[in-house]
């Protein structure tokens, strides 16, 4: 990852300054943390009841949730939970819908203000994966959200927003994620309306994306570690520019980019659907426990630790994992069976957490403790816990620029270290220089290691610093460091004595 560079004479002052400047940084991007929620599918004969599910999620830490209908038996436990819903209005409701106000009127009347504002319903998935649906609902799709809306009007419900989930077969293109475009057949007659409504009722497109497929698919071209969100080299997008560590940033960044290339750049978007199998069919490549809980257990971490895609760094990213149990009548093959991340027993497939308080504990994204780490960290290299006796990892601008980019390179790639955050136009990137990137990135990696011996070191071009704490407790924002660096005092008071 090629950096911004500065002269060696820098001085040692300034260099503490840029240093901590970017140790404020990851705190700010701390801040934009996603949502992590999970689909409840009841294809199956032999599932809890709707009210042990509530306590399932609850006892998860589960907040959200997403189902395929509006069955009135979860809707109802469900209320009273404080976990927010998205409910579903079946493709095969999409024409009398889109054909009839008085239908959709009676459809929110019935499955909808019956039930809010007890149960916390905070949208609703209008169709799904309609165009890859064999009875042409195409046609019926953004008629039925406009009057799905309307009846939401009638009923001042506007609060609940109106999306559908669409697959990334969608695109015409996806790779580069820079190409993302989205098949001509589609743009005018469903794309832009669709888009257009979202944008008008601040709603955003919902989009079901599966990184396992495209690997099952390319499994010779496409690294297992890329997909897991291990760590990997990265993947450079000839187009942008840009380097991606995830496939799933890298689709998610060809939907980003297959709507700015129809002037609809400002509609956001929700991961309503990912997911990976914990067991498939011989000639299912990749479907496997170890994988699955590598997929969803990164995930989770990836999400929780804030900042989004390398295209949109700003924007949180939000998900729905597929799914909450193994669903035994899905047809198909076996892995549509094996996406659970629960059996119906209510035991774990396999251990992940989806909090953050114990995410960076028992999910595969955690790296291995190491001896000398204390504390938990967030992932992004800030400690949630008590500051007392903890460390950070600051770059030495005295050990040139080469071993600097060197480190950069390691950290950012090999080590696996979070650096969306400074990349160009990303929350962090200012200020541009190779000391302050350098610290982003030696600190994450080093957070990432449990703060372990000898992980602050890149060959002699970073160093451990225990006294940032009462800086950054004591400053309300990069100016008061500034303040600092220059050795004025600031309304806080604050100094360091290193």
């Amino acid at each position: 990852m090629a950096m911004a560079s500065s002269t060696s004479h820098t001085p040692t002052s300034l260099l503490i300054l840029l240093s901590f400047l970017s140790l404020f940084c990851s705190l700010q991007a701390a801040t934009a943390a996603g949502t992590v929620g999970v689909n409840y599918g009841r294809i199956a004969d032999d599932l809890p009841s709707p009210a042990k599910v509530v306590e399932l999620l609850k006892t998860q830490g589960i907040t959200r949730v997403k189902l395929y209908d509006t069955s009135s038996d979860v809707l109802t436990a469900l209320a009273g939970s404080g976990i927010a819903v998205t409910v579903a209005l079946p493709n095969e409701l999409l024409s009398d819908t889109a054909a009839d106000q008085s239908f959709a009127d009676d459809w929110v009347h019935a499955n909808i203000s019956q039930f809010y504002p007890a149960t916390q319903i905070e949208s609703i998935a209008v169709g799904n994966e309609v165009f890859v649906d064999p009875k042409n609902t195409t046609p019926f799709l953004v008629p039925a959200m406009k009057n799905v809306y309307n009846a939401l009007v009638k009923h001042n419900l506007t609060s609940i927003k109106i999306s559908s989930p669409i697959a990334l077969s969608a695109l015409q293109s996806s790779y580069p994620a820079s190409s993302g475009s989205f098949k001509p057949d589609l743009i005018e007659p469903v794309i832009k309306p669709m888009l257009s409504f979202l944008n008008q009722t601040g709603s955003y497109l919902m989009v079901n994306a599966y990184p396992f497929f495209a690997y099952e698919a390319n499994a010779d071209q496409i690294s297992l570690d890329y997909a897991l969100f291990k760590p990997n080299s990265g993947v450079v997008d000839s187009g942008n520019g840009l380097k991606y560590y995830s496939l799933l940033d890298a689709q998610l960044d060809a939907v980003y980019a297959a709507m700015s290339a129809i002037q609809y750049d400002a509609v956001k978007m929700v991961v309503t659907e990912t997911g990976w199998p914990s067991l498939g069919d011989s000639n299912e490549v990749g479907a496997s426990q170890a994988n699955a809980q590598s997929y969803n257990g990164n995930l989770v971490n990836r999400v929780l630790t804030g900042n989004g895609t390398p295209l949109r760094p700003n924007e949180p990213l939000d998900v729905f994992l597929f799914a909450l149990f193994n669903e035994n009548k899905k047809p198909g093959p076996t892995s549509e069976r094996n996406y659970g991340l629960f059996y119906p027993s209510e035991q774990k497939v396999y251990d992940i957490t989806f909090t953050t308080s114990s995410s960076g504990s028992n999910n595969q994204a955690a790296p291995p403790a190491a001896s000398g780490g204390e504390g938990d960290d967030d992932g992004e290299g800030v400690s949630k816990a008590s500051n007392a006796g903890q460390t950070w990892c600051v770059a030495n601008g005295k050990a040139g620029e080469e071993k600097l980019q060197k480190g950069i390179d390691y950290a950012c790639g090999e080590g696996g270290a979070d650096c969306r955050p400074i990349q160009e136009g990303a929350t962090c990137f200012d200020p541009d220089t190779l000391e302050a990137h350098a610290s982003y990135a030696f600190n994450s990696y080093y957070q990432k290691q449990q703060r372990g011996t000898g992980t602050c070191d890149f060959g002699g071009a970073a160093y451990v610093v225990t006294q940032a704490p009462s800086v950054m407790e004591s400053a309300s924002s990069p100016r008061d460091i500034e303040k600092w660096g220059r050795g004025e005092e600031n309304e806080g008071g604050f100094g360091l004595d290193l």
